[in-house]
């Protein structure tokens, strides 16, 4: 089992697939590490050697952010956000949609549950 980045890459599937369960990697981004590392997208991951292995970790470790640095780089980044205080950051910090979707009706997944608000009752003579 090949394993990189702290990731055990499934070795039954296609090296441009297998590559995409590591976190901050895409089928692009793969595209390019295999092309880079000359291996046959079409070859599967228990079909790597050693070398091939080798010249992907060094590959990733020297170019490509991947897995916890870059979760904590996102994380970074949207703390500096919610520090200078811009509309980014305070939506953020609201727990609201940050990329200008409506709120009146939709963004159930970033408001939460519902929390229902009672009416006024009319006053009766």
């Amino acid at each position: 089992m090949a394993r990189i980045a702290g990731i055990d890459l499934p070795k039954n599937k296609r090296g441009e697939i297998g590559l995409t369960y590591i976190f901050g990697i895409g089928r692009p981004t793969a595209q390019k590490i295999l092309t880079t590392c000359g291996v046959d997208f079409n070859k599967k991951v228990s079909e790597w050697n050693d070398e091939e292995l080798n010249a992907i970790r060094k590959y990733l470790t020297e170019q490509v952010t991947v897995e916890g640095e870059l979760r904590s780089e996102r994380q970074l980044n949207i703390k500096r956000l919610m520090d200078i205080g811009c509309y980014r950051g305070l939506r953020h910090r609201k727990g609201l949609p940050v990329r200008g979707q409506r709120t009146r009706t939709n963004s159930r997944t970033r408001k939460g549950k519902r929390k229902t608000v009672a009416g006024k009752k009319k006053v009766t003579k």
